[in-house]
């Protein structure tokens, strides 16, 4: 997820490691083992904004009548909302707060690093008696991908298929109009989309960005065969793998052409004028400006396209909403990590045992699962041919909900929907010709050596990663040379070269496993 980090996130949640150190970590466990006969609240963090129409707080209800039958206890979310949302999570994590059961993601949420500072309980003990059925379901490789220091520190989603490979979403009407009648592949023929929407269009911004969508990491992407890596450097990727074939060999994407042709690529656009003039200070919803057809492009991933088509079907009739998967160009796909979504068990929890207790249902228990997930049957929908649809009436004001679990969906117990694109298949069909295994699953980055250089190359990307990408920054070989100079006095050699060293030794793990 290429998000905008305030820069003031590591520096804060640097400020606060020593504290939740001192704070310890074994949780206080106030309801302690099998004893199931104090009714407990357990907490959820979860991130999203918290639902405003009450429809959530009623399938709640409903979830918690069957976890007090069944093990005395209740759950309750703790919502980390979008506005600032690393910020905000990382401190949440960092303070000592007794939070039970958190949403983790390695790959976009920093549980490496969180895991480092101290900000989990281990499981391996408490698994197999709190939350057997998920013990017993997830296989031992999966488990491996879990671990921090030898210890498991977070169950994974390892059940549930998703692709969030990301790409530009685009209106196949206009896209046909422009004279683009075969699927778009590469960055080249955006740029010509765009251009008549803008020659065309006088009422269209041709895409109407913020400037937190950070689009590097799906031009590097496009442009070459370097993998991310799971560090995290803020706004936009600093360092990554060279290729799969290379996978353990570093190198910087922003040091080399490819970000200073992107940065020239971006100014242009600019100058063009694809996006609003004052982009940077833009807080209009590109997603929404796109369905009332104010706008015509997106960028995310093929999961939300799937359910965007749909819903363009019906706002904007014709419209043919496309995707552009970043991958096309390159052929560059992996598999996505089994911790991209998944849970782990606060430090400082004080109800560990039911808490897991909770998990365990909220995994396995297909009612519960599915309120979760969908809601209550006949409000927020209907059964119709064995798709979940609309139920007659609904009014998604009114009617509409979500809890945001990310953290343990299971195939199994999904419901197939009308809202997701029906051909969806024929991306998927696409992604299964080129993926290529996740390779980084138990590689973990320990920066205890490199701290303040990573806090400080984090805020070098905040600071002028959006301007560069949306060509707000002057003349784009002067900032990206002040940008690379910037990332230099920040400490960028002495990261890469630990990075480096922590990969040589992963390498020698991985290899010496696979010799077994």
């Amino acid at each position: 997820m290429w998000k905008h980090r305030k820069w003031m996130a590591a520096l804060l949640v640097s400020m606060l490691v020593f504290t939740l150190a001192a704070c310890g970590g074994k949780g206080s466990n106030n309801a302690a083992g099998d004893d199931k006969s104090q009714f407990v609240t357990v907490t959820f963090v979860a991130l999203g904004d918290k639902p405003k129409n009450g429809q959530f707080e009623k399938v709640i209800d409903k979830v918690n009548a069957i976890m007090k039958e069944k093990i005395n206890a209740n759950v309750q979310w703790k919502w980390v909302e979008w506005a600032d949302w690393q910020t905000k999570y990382n401190l949440l994590l960092a303070s000592g707060e007794p939070v039970d059961l958190v949403t983790i993601g390695t790959d976009w949420l920093d549980t490496w690093g969180n895991a480092q500072r101290g900000a989990f309980m281990p499981l391996d003990d408490l698994l197999p008696k709190y939350a057997p059925e998920t013990w017993k379901s997830i296989p031992k490789e999966d488990w491996a991908q879990s671990k921090y220091n030898g210890k498991i520190v977070l169950i994974p989603e390892n059940d549930y298929t998703q692709w969030i490979n990301h790409g530009f979403f685009y209106r196949g009407d206009w896209a046909k109009q422009a004279g683009i009648t075969e699927p778009i592949k590469d960055w080249d023929t955006i740029g010509k989309y765009l251009q008549w929407i803008k020659d065309n269009k006088p009422d269209v911004i041709p895409w109407d960005v913020q400037a937190s969508d950070s689009i590097f990491g799906g031009w590097v992407q496009s442009h070459t065969q370097n993998l991310e890596l799971p560090i995290s450097t803020g706004y936009l990727p600093v360092f990554a793998g060279k290729s799969y074939d290379e996978r353990y060999t570093v190198v910087s994407p922003v040091f080399d052409d490819t970000f200073l042709d992107f940065a020239k690529t971006m100014k242009q656009w600019a100058d063009n004028g694809y996006w609003r003039e004052d982009v940077l200070n833009n807080k209009n919803d590109t997603r929404t400006a796109l369905q009332a057809g104010q706008t015509g492009m997106d960028q995310h991933h093929t999961q939300t396209f799937s359910g965007l088509r749909v819903q363009m079907d019906k706002k904007q009739p014709g419209s043919e909403l496309q995707m552009f998967p970043f991958s096309r160009q390159s052929g560059n796909l992996l598999e996505m990590p089994i911790t991209h979504g998944g849970v782990a068990l606060g430090a400082h929890s004080k109800n560990p045992e039911r808490a897991l207790m909770a998990y365990d249902l909220m995994r396995n228990n297909k009612e519960i699962y599915q309120l979760l997930n969908y809601g209550m049957e006949g409000t927020q929908y209907v059964i119709k041919d064995g798709k979940r649809t609309l139920p007659d009436g609904y009014d998604e004001t009114r009617d509409g909900f979500y809890s945001d679990f990310w953290a343990g969906r299971m195939d199994k117990f999904e419901i197939p929907s009308d809202t997701t694109w029906d051909k969806i298949d024929t991306l998927y069909s696409e992604y299964d010709k080129i993926k290529k295994p996740y390779p980084y699953g138990q590689f973990v980055f320990d920066n205890t050596n490199v701290q303040s250089e990573l806090t400080a190359v984090s805020q070098v990307t905040a600071e002028m990663g959006p301007a560069i990408t949306y060509g707000k920054a002057g003349d784009p070989t002067q900032a990206v040379q002040q940008f690379r100079d910037k990332l230099k006095l920040a400490g960028y050699d002495k990261v890469m070269a630990e990075l480096q060293r922590q990969l040589d030794a992963y390498k020698t793990q991985m290899e010496s496993s696979a010799a077994k």
